[in-house]
């Protein structure tokens, strides 16, 4: 029998994908919201995927907040796009 992969929703485009294919946001118990690449990391996540537009989408149309159920402060959102572009780039030299 094959192996179920598990699917998770895109909260910018809407898409479901693998959980390979995504990045998770998450808000951890200390109310902190950030990227977690390993996929490990504790408290309440939503999956973006691996893209500045997608997380830009979710912030826009408030799916990121709605997902992580808190407002979102701006600094934040800054602080996600900035290292949501680093991964991007860490991505494309194949690290």
């Amino acid at each position: 029998m094959a192996k179920k992969i598990p699917l998770r929703m895109c909260t910018g485009c809407e898409q479901a994908k693998s959980k390979k294919e995504l990045i998770r946001v998450v808000k951890t118990p200390e109310t902190e919201i950030v990227l977690d690449t390993t996929g490990k990391k504790n408290g309440r996540g939503a999956y973006v995927c691996k893209s500045t537009e997608c997380l830009q989408k979710a912030i826009k149309t408030r799916g990121l907040e709605r997902s992580l159920r808190t407002a979102i402060p701006k600094e934040v959102v800054e602080m996600l796009e900035e290292e949501m572009a680093n991964f991007e780039s860490g991505e494309k030299e194949g690290i």
